[in-house]
């Protein structure tokens, strides 16, 4: 079977409860500090939230990695808010080019869902959509979305166990 070009996904078992998973995914301030971002105020199903990109505060060597886009700006749109479950955004992949207007583009969908697990929690991460990206773009976000997603899934990992 081919590997997808429109779908990237994620999977983390999490060794927390569901609702301390839940917190720091759904909470704007937790989200910014291991995804390594400010952002403007809290997130609210149907809101665009805006802030900067800043590095992450739980890993030096994934925040040397994010280093070169630091200050550019940061846009999702919340998509879905469904407690203990579900939340989901769009956003424009690799829109860190100040240059280029993204807002023509279309936007992919970032979905955070949550399960039980023995042990834990399973966060599976998905983003879709790419397939729509513009074909001199499509290659480039997706490659760096797949790596970035990697990236995040431990980070979030890191930051749960460090929070603990």
């Amino acid at each position: 079977m081919a590997a997808s070009t429109d779908r990237i996904e994620k999977k983390a078992l999490l060794r927390a409860p569901r609702e301390r998973v839940w917190r720091a995914i759904s909470d704007s301030k937790e989200f910014a500090t291991w995804f390594g971002v400010t952002l403007d105020g809290p997130f609210v199903a149907g809101a665009d939230i805006v802030g900067r990109i800043t590095g992450t505060k739980v890993d030096p060597e994934v925040a040397k990695l994010q280093q070169p886009h630091e200050g550019k700006p940061f846009r999702i749109s919340v998509d879905r808010i469904e407690p203990m479950r579900l939340f989901s955004f769009r956003w424009h992949p690799g829109a860190v080019d100040p240059n280029v207007d993204y807002s023509k583009e279309p936007t992919t969908l970032v979905v955070f869902e949550l399960e039980e697990a023995a042990g834990g929690t399973m966060l599976t991460i998905s983003e879709s959509g790419f397939d729509r990206i513009p074909l001199e773009r499509r290659a480039r976000a997706f490659e760096g979305n797949d790596a970035g997603w990697s990236h995040q899934a431990k980070l979030i990992e890191k930051y749960l166990a460090l929070a603990a």
